[in-house]
């Protein structure tokens, strides 16, 4: 069964926020979901980490200025305000 849902109470989940999210999303499914495109040609944000502006192509992507790691959840992969970032010094390989 898919440990996905929302119906947790850890903090984790698709609805958690910053580094919380990020980690579920890079393990969502495998791993999977991480690399997948968002729909919609993807989201518009800024890097809570630098400022700066890039598009959010895929679910869990670093910053092209800073390499800041922010993701977003499938069920709010619409929504530019749901965009996380994990946090100064997280990389995908430090989880």
């Amino acid at each position: 069964m898919c440990d996905c849902g929302s119906g947790g109470n850890n903090g984790s989940g698709p609805y958690a926020t910053g580094r919380g999210l990020v980690e579920f999303v890079l393990k969502a499914h495998g791993g999977e979901v991480a690399l997948s495109t968002l729909p919609n040609g993807g989201l518009q944000t800024a890097c809570q980490g630098c400022g700066e502006a890039f598009l959010l192509r895929t679910f869990v992507q670093g910053c092209p200025a800073c390499g800041g790691i922010h993701a977003v959840s499938p069920p709010r992969a619409n929504d530019p305000a749901a965009v996380q970032f994990a946090g100064a010094g997280f990389t995908a390989t430090s989880r």
